[in-house]
């Protein structure tokens, strides 16, 4: 089979260099126009590929379909990736840069003197020595989540368009908008992307399949104070941004945020606060495996929300909790097929798989519970949003050569 490598790398870091940066705050969808660039770019590509039904549908999400080529019935098969890049961290004016055959010596970024990648910050580069790595400069991220899963499925259906000979089933493509922000999967998806069970290609270390995510709540939680001539305030002010520091020093600050929490336990993580004295916004990610912890965690909200207002009647406080996404797992223990055909198609690529629980979400997760099976398969992609992010360009070239296998594997006659 082809070495992707270069194809892979060439790909990401032109997709990295273009702004598709979401925005949780904007309701329309996708939720930036910057994410245009990437869409109607992917579009183009996969015409010039020969990939046919390619679309844009009019919420943001890029569809095309690589026809079959055997001439049986078989399962059809969808492949994801999203265009987005997270809001959380500078993601304007990428510049991407390869490290060809690192070896092994600290790397640093011309944009940010004092930024050094090694072992110690990224324990898995320590076996990535003689791969070529793309980071970013220091000033941004890379974008690699997931513009490196929009460069494999790329390269992956360009080589069975290429390739008619290898014997394949439909497959569905789907480049969506606005994953960062709990948004990619619009309700109207499931329908149009036509498949029995798809892929995310959203995932980290080579070899990992992911058949278990968080489930995902957001909260909002809003108070309004009393405004008043800091001169005169005496007894009257009642400074909305005081009690948003109050709420979030009430939380659990050493059992339950991301920085104290690992393996399978949950955590409520302060997004965001913004406001003035008059009105203070605060958002809150709330994320468990299990459906009964995030409904404590719910409760302990707004339990302090409540306790609050209770101490400063004058003010007004609202607190609203809104579904993102579900484990994937409620629903894919039921059938473990997508995921065992996975495992089978990494072995075939020469590559141990392994599952984990991941400490987040994808567009599986939403897809899975729409009625799309849809587990998640590696990319190589390490140390995500923040200026740190890098990725093996042999890893993503594995991933490749999964998609691939995983095209022959799932058209195979079933036995009997």
């Amino acid at each position: 089979m082809s070495d992707f490598s270069a194809e892979v790398t060439e790909r990401l870091i032109r997709y990295a260099a273009i702004d598709s940066q979401s925005d949780a705050n904007s309701p329309s969808s996708p939720s930036t126009q910057r994410q245009f660039g990437m869409l109607n770019l992917l579009v183009d590509e996969l015409r010039a590929i020969g990939a046919a039904d390619v679309r844009l549908a009019d919420y943001g999400v890029v569809l095309a379909t690589i026809p079959a080529t055997t001439s049986h019935k078989t399962p059809v098969m969808g492949w994801l990736a999203h265009v987005d890049t997270a809001p959380g961290f500078a993601a304007e004016g990428v510049k991407p840069r390869l490290v060809p055959a690192w070896n092994g010596s600290p790397i640093p970024f011309p944009d940010a003197p004092d930024l050094v990648l090694s072992p110690d910050q990224s324990p898995y580069l320590a076996q990535c020595k003689g791969h070529d790595i793309i980071t970013a400069s220091g000033a941004t991220l890379l974008g690699g989540d997931d513009k490196a899963g929009c460069a494999i499925i790329m390269a992956a259906a360009r080589h069975l368009l290429l390739n008619p000979q290898i014997p394949h089933g439909k497959i569905r493509i789907a480049f969506t908008p606005d994953e960062e922000i709990g948004r990619g999967v619009d309700a109207r998806l499931p329908a149009d992307l036509g498949a029995d069970f798809a892929y995310t290609l959203d995932g980290a270390d080579r070899g990992e399949v992911v058949h278990e995510t968080f489930s995902a709540d957001a909260a909002v939680i809003r108070i309004i104070g009393v405004s008043i001539h800091p001169g005169q305030a005496k007894g009257k002010l009642v400074n909305a941004l005081h009690l948003a520091a109050k709420l979030i020093a009430a939380l659990p600050q050493s059992t339950l945020t991301p920085e104290t929490t690992d393996g399978r336990e949950g955590f409520l993580h302060v997004n965001e606060m913004r406001g003035t004295a008059a009105e203070a916004e605060v958002k809150v990610f709330l994320r468990d495996f299990e459906r009964d912890g995030l409904a404590a965690q719910g409760a302990l909200l707004h339990k302090l929300c409540d306790a609050l207002q209770a101490s400063e009647p004058r003010a007004k406080i609202t607190c609203t909790i809104t579904e993102q996404y579900r484990n994937m797992r409620y629903w894919l223990e039921d059938d473990m097929t997508p995921v065992n055909l996975a495992h089978a198609a990494c072995k075939a690529a020469g590559i141990e798989p392994f599952a984990l629980p991941i400490r987040g979400g994808t567009d599986g997760s939403r897809l899975t519970e729409k009625g799309v099976p849809c587990p998640n398969i590696f990319t190589g992609m390490q140390m995500i949003h923040g200026p740190l992010e890098w990725i093996s360009a042999q890893d993503m070239a594995a991933a490749v050569r999964v998609l691939l296998e995983l095209a022959v594997l799932a058209a195979k006659p079933a036995k009997g």
